[in-house]
Protein backbone atom coordinates (compact mmCIF):
# COMPACT_ATOMS: atom_id res chain seq x y z
CA UNK A 1 0.00 0.00 0.00
CA UNK A 2 1.34 3.44 -0.90
CA UNK A 3 2.19 6.10 1.70
CA UNK A 4 -0.69 8.22 0.39
CA UNK A 5 -3.14 5.39 1.07
CA UNK A 6 -1.83 4.82 4.60
CA UNK A 7 -2.32 8.45 5.60
CA UNK A 8 -5.40 9.56 3.68
CA UNK A 9 -8.21 10.71 6.02
CA UNK A 10 -10.98 8.54 4.54
CA UNK A 11 -9.14 5.22 4.24
CA UNK A 12 -10.89 3.96 7.35
CA UNK A 13 -14.64 3.95 6.98
CA UNK A 14 -15.16 4.98 3.35
CA UNK A 15 -16.13 1.47 2.25
CA UNK A 16 -18.63 1.16 5.13
CA UNK A 17 -20.25 4.48 4.25
CA UNK A 18 -20.36 3.57 0.57
CA UNK A 19 -22.03 0.23 1.28
CA UNK A 20 -24.59 1.96 3.50
CA UNK A 21 -25.39 4.63 0.90
CA UNK A 22 -25.62 2.05 -1.89
CA UNK A 23 -27.69 -0.22 0.38
CA UNK A 24 -25.52 -3.25 -0.25
CA UNK A 25 -23.50 -5.46 2.08
CA UNK A 26 -19.81 -4.72 2.70
CA UNK A 27 -18.98 -8.05 1.08
CA UNK A 28 -20.45 -6.73 -2.19
CA UNK A 29 -17.78 -4.01 -2.36
CA UNK A 30 -14.28 -4.98 -3.38
CA UNK A 31 -11.20 -2.81 -3.01
CA UNK A 32 -9.51 -2.25 -6.36
CA UNK A 33 -5.72 -2.64 -6.46
CA UNK A 34 -3.72 0.57 -6.36
CA UNK A 35 -4.46 2.90 -9.27
CA UNK A 36 -1.78 5.57 -9.83
CA UNK A 37 -2.96 8.98 -8.63
CA UNK A 38 -6.07 7.61 -6.92
CA UNK A 39 -6.62 7.70 -3.14
CA UNK A 40 -9.21 4.93 -2.92
CA UNK A 41 -11.14 2.88 -5.44
CA UNK A 42 -13.90 0.32 -5.05
CA UNK A 43 -15.82 -1.93 -7.40
CA UNK A 44 -19.53 -2.47 -6.73
CA UNK A 45 -22.76 -2.81 -8.70
CA UNK A 46 -20.73 -3.23 -11.88
CA UNK A 47 -19.15 0.22 -11.47
CA UNK A 48 -15.78 1.64 -10.46
CA UNK A 49 -15.98 4.19 -7.62
CA UNK A 50 -12.93 6.47 -7.52
CA UNK A 51 -12.44 8.56 -4.38
CA UNK A 52 -10.28 11.61 -3.76
CA UNK A 53 -10.02 12.07 0.01
CA UNK A 54 -9.57 15.33 1.89
CA UNK A 55 -9.44 16.14 5.59
CA UNK A 56 -11.74 19.16 5.22
CA UNK A 57 -14.69 20.28 3.10
CA UNK A 58 -13.55 23.90 2.94
CA UNK A 59 -13.25 25.53 -0.45
CA UNK A 60 -9.57 25.02 -1.22
CA UNK A 61 -9.29 21.25 -0.57
CA UNK A 62 -12.61 20.43 -2.25
CA UNK A 63 -11.65 22.44 -5.33
CA UNK A 64 -8.29 20.65 -5.42
CA UNK A 65 -10.06 17.28 -5.15
CA UNK A 66 -12.44 18.14 -7.99
CA UNK A 67 -9.61 19.29 -10.24
CA UNK A 68 -7.61 16.15 -9.50
CA UNK A 69 -10.55 13.83 -10.23
CA UNK A 70 -11.18 15.62 -13.52
CA UNK A 71 -7.53 15.20 -14.52
CA UNK A 72 -7.51 11.42 -14.11
CA UNK A 73 -7.17 9.25 -17.18
CA UNK A 74 -8.61 5.86 -16.24
CA UNK A 75 -8.57 2.84 -18.52
CA UNK A 76 -11.42 0.54 -17.57
CA UNK A 77 -14.43 -1.10 -19.14
CA UNK A 78 -16.56 -0.23 -16.13
CA UNK A 79 -18.61 2.97 -15.70
CA UNK A 80 -16.55 5.30 -13.51
CA UNK A 81 -18.11 7.32 -10.69
CA UNK A 82 -15.90 10.07 -9.28
CA UNK A 83 -16.38 11.00 -5.62
CA UNK A 84 -14.91 13.52 -3.22
CA UNK A 85 -14.69 12.01 0.28
CA UNK A 86 -14.39 14.10 3.46
CA UNK A 87 -15.21 13.59 7.14
CA UNK A 88 -18.24 15.92 6.85
CA UNK A 89 -19.39 17.81 3.77
CA UNK A 90 -20.49 21.38 4.48
CA UNK A 91 -22.64 23.66 2.36
CA UNK A 92 -19.77 25.28 0.47
CA UNK A 93 -18.14 21.96 -0.46
CA UNK A 94 -21.50 20.49 -1.46
CA UNK A 95 -22.22 23.41 -3.74
CA UNK A 96 -18.79 23.16 -5.38
CA UNK A 97 -19.27 19.45 -6.10
CA UNK A 98 -22.76 19.89 -7.48
CA UNK A 99 -21.73 22.77 -9.73
CA UNK A 100 -18.85 20.63 -11.03
CA UNK A 101 -21.07 17.58 -11.55
CA UNK A 102 -18.92 15.53 -9.17
CA UNK A 103 -20.38 13.23 -6.52
CA UNK A 104 -19.38 13.14 -2.88
CA UNK A 105 -19.66 11.14 0.31
CA UNK A 106 -18.69 11.89 3.88
CA UNK A 107 -17.78 9.69 6.82
CA UNK A 108 -20.81 11.01 8.71
CA UNK A 109 -23.08 9.05 6.37
CA UNK A 110 -24.16 11.71 3.88
CA UNK A 111 -23.61 11.66 0.16
CA UNK A 112 -24.65 12.37 -3.42
CA UNK A 113 -23.76 9.66 -5.92
CA UNK A 114 -24.83 9.90 -9.55
CA UNK A 115 -24.14 7.42 -12.33
CA UNK A 116 -25.73 5.05 -14.83
CA UNK A 117 -28.91 3.64 -13.22
CA UNK A 118 -27.77 5.12 -9.92
CA UNK A 119 -29.07 8.13 -8.00
CA UNK A 120 -28.30 8.38 -4.30
CA UNK A 121 -28.79 11.48 -2.18
CA UNK A 122 -28.60 11.38 1.62
CA UNK A 123 -28.26 14.58 3.63
CA UNK A 124 -29.04 15.81 7.13
CA UNK A 125 -26.95 13.40 9.18
CA UNK A 126 -24.99 15.14 11.91
CA UNK A 127 -21.29 15.93 11.71
CA UNK A 128 -19.49 13.17 13.61
CA UNK A 129 -16.20 15.08 13.40
CA UNK A 130 -17.26 18.50 14.63
CA UNK A 131 -14.24 20.47 15.83
CA UNK A 132 -14.40 22.28 19.12
CA UNK A 133 -13.40 25.90 19.53
CA UNK A 134 -14.09 29.21 17.84
CA UNK A 135 -15.11 29.60 14.19
CA UNK A 136 -12.46 30.31 11.58
CA UNK A 137 -10.89 33.73 12.06
CA UNK A 138 -11.94 34.98 8.62
CA UNK A 139 -15.57 34.84 9.75
CA UNK A 140 -15.10 36.18 13.27
CA UNK A 141 -17.27 39.29 13.90
CA UNK A 142 -14.61 41.88 13.00
CA UNK A 143 -12.73 39.80 10.42
CA UNK A 144 -15.94 39.13 8.51
CA UNK A 145 -16.10 42.77 7.43
CA UNK A 146 -13.83 41.69 4.55
CA UNK A 147 -16.13 38.88 3.40
CA UNK A 148 -19.18 41.12 3.73
CA UNK A 149 -17.61 43.93 1.71
CA UNK A 150 -16.44 41.60 -1.07
CA UNK A 151 -19.89 40.00 -1.31
CA UNK A 152 -21.60 43.38 -1.33
CA UNK A 153 -19.30 44.44 -4.19
CA UNK A 154 -18.79 41.07 -5.87
CA UNK A 155 -18.27 42.55 -9.34
CA UNK A 156 -15.26 44.61 -8.25
CA UNK A 157 -11.73 43.98 -7.01
CA UNK A 158 -9.92 45.99 -4.34
CA UNK A 159 -6.43 46.67 -3.10
CA UNK A 160 -5.78 45.84 0.54
CA UNK A 161 -5.43 49.55 1.27
CA UNK A 162 -8.87 50.28 -0.17
CA UNK A 163 -10.33 47.31 1.73
CA UNK A 164 -8.87 48.65 4.96
CA UNK A 165 -10.37 52.09 4.34
CA UNK A 166 -13.75 50.70 3.28
CA UNK A 167 -14.05 48.45 6.33
CA UNK A 168 -12.41 50.87 8.78
CA UNK A 169 -9.73 48.40 9.82
CA UNK A 170 -5.96 48.44 10.20
CA UNK A 171 -4.06 47.54 7.01
CA UNK A 172 -1.94 44.97 8.85
CA UNK A 173 -5.03 43.21 10.17
CA UNK A 174 -6.65 43.26 6.72
CA UNK A 175 -3.47 41.82 5.21
CA UNK A 176 -3.59 38.85 7.61
CA UNK A 177 -7.26 38.15 6.89
CA UNK A 178 -6.76 38.47 3.12
CA UNK A 179 -3.80 36.07 3.25
CA UNK A 180 -5.90 33.53 5.11
CA UNK A 181 -8.79 33.90 2.68
CA UNK A 182 -6.46 33.43 -0.28
CA UNK A 183 -5.00 30.31 1.31
CA UNK A 184 -8.46 28.83 1.83
CA UNK A 185 -9.51 29.63 -1.73
CA UNK A 186 -12.24 32.05 -0.69
CA UNK A 187 -10.93 34.97 -2.76
CA UNK A 188 -8.57 35.53 -5.68
CA UNK A 189 -5.88 38.07 -6.50
CA UNK A 190 -5.61 39.57 -9.99
CA UNK A 191 -2.52 40.63 -11.92
CA UNK A 192 -2.65 44.06 -10.27
CA UNK A 193 -2.63 42.60 -6.77
CA UNK A 194 -6.28 43.42 -6.12
CA UNK A 195 -8.59 40.85 -4.55
CA UNK A 196 -12.20 39.86 -5.18
CA UNK A 197 -14.61 37.10 -4.23
CA UNK A 198 -13.48 34.10 -6.28
CA UNK A 199 -16.93 32.51 -6.13
CA UNK A 200 -19.47 34.64 -4.22
CA UNK A 201 -21.93 31.79 -3.70
CA UNK A 202 -19.24 29.55 -2.23
CA UNK A 203 -17.91 32.32 0.01
CA UNK A 204 -21.43 33.00 1.29
CA UNK A 205 -22.07 29.30 1.92
CA UNK A 206 -18.77 28.90 3.77
CA UNK A 207 -19.60 31.87 5.99
CA UNK A 208 -23.16 30.72 6.64
CA UNK A 209 -21.93 27.25 7.54
CA UNK A 210 -20.07 28.71 10.55
CA UNK A 211 -22.42 31.60 11.24
CA UNK A 212 -24.14 32.54 14.46
CA UNK A 213 -25.71 35.93 15.09
CA UNK A 214 -22.83 37.99 16.58
CA UNK A 215 -24.61 39.26 19.70
CA UNK A 216 -22.88 41.11 22.50
CA UNK A 217 -26.27 41.52 24.13
CA UNK A 218 -29.63 40.07 23.05
CA UNK A 219 -32.93 41.23 24.52
CA UNK A 220 -36.12 39.31 23.72
CA UNK A 221 -39.53 40.60 24.62
CA UNK A 222 -43.05 41.43 23.54
CA UNK A 223 -44.92 44.47 22.23
CA UNK A 224 -48.62 44.24 21.41
CA UNK A 225 -49.20 44.70 17.67
CA UNK A 226 -51.78 43.54 15.14
CA UNK A 227 -49.25 42.41 12.51
CA UNK A 228 -45.53 41.85 12.13
CA UNK A 229 -45.28 44.80 9.75
CA UNK A 230 -47.09 47.12 12.18
CA UNK A 231 -44.77 45.96 14.96
CA UNK A 232 -41.64 46.52 12.88
CA UNK A 233 -42.70 50.02 11.87
CA UNK A 234 -43.71 50.92 15.42
CA UNK A 235 -40.38 49.70 16.77
CA UNK A 236 -38.29 51.37 14.05
CA UNK A 237 -40.02 54.74 14.47
CA UNK A 238 -39.62 54.57 18.24
CA UNK A 239 -35.87 53.95 17.81
CA UNK A 240 -35.60 56.92 15.45
CA UNK A 241 -37.46 59.18 17.90
CA UNK A 242 -35.15 58.08 20.71
CA UNK A 243 -32.04 58.59 18.56
CA UNK A 244 -31.02 54.93 18.71
CA UNK A 245 -29.01 53.76 15.70
CA UNK A 246 -30.70 50.64 14.36
CA UNK A 247 -31.14 48.43 11.31
CA UNK A 248 -33.76 45.72 10.81
CA UNK A 249 -32.73 42.18 9.93
CA UNK A 250 -34.25 38.71 9.88
CA UNK A 251 -37.75 37.92 8.67
CA UNK A 252 -39.01 41.49 8.80
CA UNK A 253 -36.16 42.85 6.70
CA UNK A 254 -36.50 39.97 4.22
CA UNK A 255 -40.23 40.73 3.91
CA UNK A 256 -39.48 44.39 3.15
CA UNK A 257 -37.34 43.23 0.22
CA UNK A 258 -39.83 40.90 -1.42
CA UNK A 259 -42.98 40.44 0.68
CA UNK A 260 -42.36 36.68 0.50
CA UNK A 261 -43.50 35.50 3.92
CA UNK A 262 -45.56 37.06 6.69
CA UNK A 263 -43.67 37.29 9.97
CA UNK A 264 -44.26 37.68 13.70
CA UNK A 265 -40.80 38.51 15.06
CA UNK A 266 -39.33 41.99 14.47
CA UNK A 267 -35.53 41.90 14.79
CA UNK A 268 -33.37 45.00 15.07
CA UNK A 269 -29.66 45.47 15.45
CA UNK A 270 -29.08 48.48 17.73
CA UNK A 271 -25.85 50.24 18.60
CA UNK A 272 -26.81 49.75 22.26
CA UNK A 273 -29.77 48.25 24.11
CA UNK A 274 -32.05 51.15 25.16
CA UNK A 275 -32.81 51.75 28.88
CA UNK A 276 -35.44 49.47 30.42
CA UNK A 277 -37.61 52.41 31.49
CA UNK A 278 -37.80 53.74 27.94
CA UNK A 279 -38.56 50.30 26.55
CA UNK A 280 -41.41 49.98 29.03
CA UNK A 281 -42.75 53.35 27.86
CA UNK A 282 -43.25 51.97 24.33
CA UNK A 283 -45.04 48.88 25.63
CA UNK A 284 -42.10 46.49 25.69
CA UNK A 285 -41.91 43.82 28.33
CA UNK A 286 -39.03 41.39 28.62
CA UNK A 287 -40.42 37.96 27.85
CA UNK A 288 -38.11 35.42 26.19
CA UNK A 289 -40.87 32.83 25.79
CA UNK A 290 -43.06 33.76 22.85
CA UNK A 291 -41.11 36.97 22.19
CA UNK A 292 -42.03 38.96 19.09
CA UNK A 293 -39.21 41.51 19.47
CA UNK A 294 -35.50 40.76 19.28
CA UNK A 295 -33.12 43.63 20.03
CA UNK A 296 -29.50 42.70 19.32
CA UNK A 297 -26.42 44.71 20.21
CA UNK A 298 -23.79 43.22 17.85
CA UNK A 299 -20.25 42.26 18.75
CA UNK A 300 -19.04 44.30 15.78
CA UNK A 301 -20.55 47.27 13.99
CA UNK A 302 -19.72 45.67 10.65
CA UNK A 303 -23.26 44.26 10.59
CA UNK A 304 -24.39 47.79 9.65
CA UNK A 305 -22.22 47.82 6.48
CA UNK A 306 -24.42 48.49 3.47
CA UNK A 307 -27.53 49.28 5.50
CA UNK A 308 -30.15 51.34 3.66
CA UNK A 309 -33.75 52.44 3.98
CA UNK A 310 -36.49 50.28 2.48
CA UNK A 311 -40.11 51.46 2.67
CA UNK A 312 -39.18 53.86 5.45
CA UNK A 313 -37.27 51.36 7.59
CA UNK A 314 -33.49 51.06 7.77
CA UNK A 315 -32.38 47.50 6.96
CA UNK A 316 -29.03 45.75 6.93
CA UNK A 317 -27.65 44.58 3.59
CA UNK A 318 -29.25 41.44 2.06
CA UNK A 319 -26.03 39.49 2.71
CA UNK A 320 -26.44 40.16 6.42
CA UNK A 321 -30.17 39.41 6.35
CA UNK A 322 -29.50 36.08 4.63
CA UNK A 323 -26.95 35.09 7.26
CA UNK A 324 -29.16 36.14 10.18
CA UNK A 325 -32.13 34.14 8.91
CA UNK A 326 -30.18 31.00 9.78
CA UNK A 327 -30.91 31.68 13.45
CA UNK A 328 -34.59 32.61 12.99
CA UNK A 329 -37.69 30.40 13.38
CA UNK A 330 -40.95 30.40 11.42
CA UNK A 331 -40.40 30.33 7.63
CA UNK A 332 -36.83 31.59 7.86
CA UNK A 333 -35.28 28.88 5.66
CA UNK A 334 -37.74 29.55 2.83
CA UNK A 335 -37.35 33.31 3.25
CA UNK A 336 -33.56 32.97 3.04
CA UNK A 337 -33.67 31.05 -0.22
CA UNK A 338 -36.13 33.51 -1.75
CA UNK A 339 -34.00 36.47 -0.66
CA UNK A 340 -30.96 34.82 -2.21
CA UNK A 341 -32.80 34.50 -5.54
CA UNK A 342 -34.17 38.04 -5.42
CA UNK A 343 -31.37 40.12 -3.92
CA UNK A 344 -28.13 38.13 -4.23
CA UNK A 345 -28.16 37.64 -7.98
CA UNK A 346 -24.60 36.57 -8.68
CA UNK A 347 -25.28 32.86 -9.24
CA UNK A 348 -25.46 33.05 -13.07
CA UNK A 349 -21.92 34.41 -13.32
CA UNK A 350 -20.54 32.43 -10.37
CA UNK A 351 -18.54 29.74 -12.08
Amino acid sequence: MSEKRRTNPCASGANDVLSELLEIGPEEISVVPVIPGVDLSFQALGKLFVLECKASSSVSPVKAAIEHLRSLSLHTDLPVILLVCVPFMGDSGRRLCEEAGIGWIDLSGNGRIMGPALHVRVEGRANRFKAKGRPADIFAPKSSRIARWLLMHHENSFSQKVLAQATDMDEGFVSRIVSRMLKEGMIRRDENGNVSAHSPSVLLDAWREKYRIPARSWLRGHIAARTGEALLRQLAHAMEDQGVAYAATGLGAAWLHNGFAAFRIATLYVNEIPPAAWLESIGFRAEPQGANVWLIEPKDEGVFQGAREIAGIRCVHPVQIYLDLKDHPERAAEAAEQLRKDALRWEANDR
